[in-house]
């Protein structure tokens, strides 16, 4: 069966579950389970003969042969066993539960993985299918589940711009289930079609991978934090379709908050897009699983500012996780880049003590959290000797007349390509303004009020309406994406109703 084939087969089989109140996020979780089992007995195979660590009478072939009452309650068994085990096994099936309460579409969801050689399946093919489930995931409003999804090209964009090397380590402090390190893989192996497809203006000529290089990329290169715990499960998952980390060993995803403490390590890029929502509220999760939130004042030695805005403490947190030569690209809502009091302080701090040097202004649209206005600011970390390390910041607009939705027009790598060009990776003394390209020095910057970075000067023709409503063409756009999403939810509707041939 081609990849192609079996995606779509996945698919229909997600909508049947749905008939018994399983949501894509459910389905995935209990995907995960599956496909993990599946796989660890084909390694443990010839070829490979590979150490699983999966105790006796929990492997695959144990679920395989029953069924009925007998395989729900040996099912139950297994997620319980395996969710004690060490490292990766008990990551991934931590306080794991069975949510098909069906032990026939069990028996059927456990036939069908069951049917594929998952391990001699392309990579690719692999991790398209779980991606695709992830994006639907998100998609689905009532999970939730869009907050932790950033666009894939945007994130494209961010990697193009930093371009990691290898045995080099890269870090996500709120990974969600781990775009960042996925693209990042990506151009390490320099294979991926969207560099392929725009290789003529990438410019980049990607190194050949040695034995050294890829073990690290598999094994040591990504470090990330999700407090999340279904999310958690989720990227360990995404990573290892992606051949990245190892059936033995720790997984390279911790649960736990990265802003509670001081980093352990330090890192040589971090890529990330912390959580949106202005305050801080604190996840405890103890030895059993069970959680509790509090609000939460983050006192850290390290911080500059003590605040209860999350990005504001994320922002410190990932200049604490920087090499001294570290460079990091971030997602960042804009009131961290005009708001008073703390914000103002940090984004002096910043400016001195890092050399922040592009700021990109994001169109809205693009994220599945409804009217988010954000951007992407990169910065280099540098040594501590007393003297202000920003010399001055070129602002990208992305924003100004640009329209984008998530169904009618979704952001591509295509619409960034401009930017990444302007950014010019390889030397940014090259650089040269144009309309959506202008850089202002320190001494422009640091006299504004609340030392502000949210800064533009195209002209926005949407203001030229005196009613003060988006153009007719945008407001076209965003009536096509409501009634092609309502479409779409007619049809999933449509799909759960009981057929009418007898």
């Amino acid at each position: 069966m081609n990849s192609s084939t079996l995606v779509q087969k996945v698919w229909n089989f997600c909508h049947t579950l749905r008939d018994d109140g399983v949501g894509y996020g459910d389905y995935l979780e209990q995907l995960t389970y599956l496909l993990f089992l599946k796989m660890a007995h084909e390694y443990a195979q010839k070829p490979y003969y590979r150490e699983t660590q999966i105790p006796e009478g929990y492997g695959w072939v144990n679920l395989c042969g029953k069924d009925g009452v007998e395989l729900e309650a040996h099912y139950l068994s297994t997620l319980h066993t395996l969710g004690q085990q060490p490292g990766m096994l008990g990551a991934i099936f931590f306080k794991a539960q069975n949510k098909i309460q069906d032990p026939a579409k069990l028996s059927r969801l456990v036939q069908l993985i069951d049917a594929e050689s998952w391990v001699s399946m392309g990579t690719d093919a692999k991790g398209d299918l779980y991606e695709g489930l992830l994006q639907k995931n998100a998609e689905d409003t009532k999970s939730g589940a869009g907050q932790y999804f950033t666009p894939r090209a945007l994130i494209q964009a961010m990697v193009a711009c930093l371009r990691p090397k290898p045995l080099k380590s890269i870090a996500d402090p709120a990974c969600g289930t781990g775009g960042f390190f996925l693209v990042a893989n990506e151009w390490l192996n320099g294979s991926a079609d969207w560099i392929k497809q725009n290789s003529d203006w990438l410019d980049y000529k990607f190194p050949k991978l040695n034995a050294k290089q890829k073990k690290f990329l598999r094994d040591e290169t990504f470090h990330g934090n999700e407090i999340v715990p279904n999310t958690r499960r989720l990227c360990l998952m995404n990573l290892f379709l992606h051949d990245i980390g190892e059936l033995i060993g720790e997984p390279s995803v911790d649960r736990s908050d990265a802003l509670i403490s001081e980093p352990k390590v330090r890192v040589d890029y971090v890529l990330a897009n912390p959580p949106f929502g202005k305050k801080s509220s604190m996840t405890i999760t103890n030895e059993e699983g069970d959680e509790d939130k509090d609000a939460l004042m983050y006192e850290r030695p390290d911080f500059w500012e003590t605040t209860a805005n999350k990005q504001l403490n994320f922002l410190q947190h990932i200049v604490s996780l920087l090499k001294v030569d570290g460079k990091a690209a971030v997602v960042l809502p804009d009131n961290v880049l005009y708001e008073g009091g703390a914000g103002e302080k940090i984004r002096k701090r910043l400016l001195e003590t890092c050399d922040v040097h592009t700021i990109l202004r994001l169109p809205t649209g693009i994220f599945y959290a409804n009217g988010v206005k954000a951007n992407v600011v990169f910065f280099d970390a540098k040594p501590n000797d007393g003297n202000t390390k920003t010399k001055g910041i070129w602002f990208y607009d992305l924003r100004t007349n640009q329209h984008f939705t998530l169904k009618t027009r979704p952001l591509k790598f295509v619409d960034l390509r401009d930017f990444v060009i302007c950014f010019s990776p390889d030397n940014r003394n090259n650089r040269t303004e144009n309309d959506r390209f202008r850089y202002y020095s320190y001494e422009d910057l640091i006299v504004r009020e609340k030392t502000s970075l949210d800064l533009f000067w195209l002209k926005d023709d949407s203001l030229d309406s005196h009613d003060n409503l988006p153009a007719p063409d945008v407001l076209q756009l965003e009536i096509i994406d409501h009634l092609e999403a309502a479409l779409l939810a007619f049809r999933d509707v449509a799909a759960e109703l009981p057929s009418s041939a007898t």
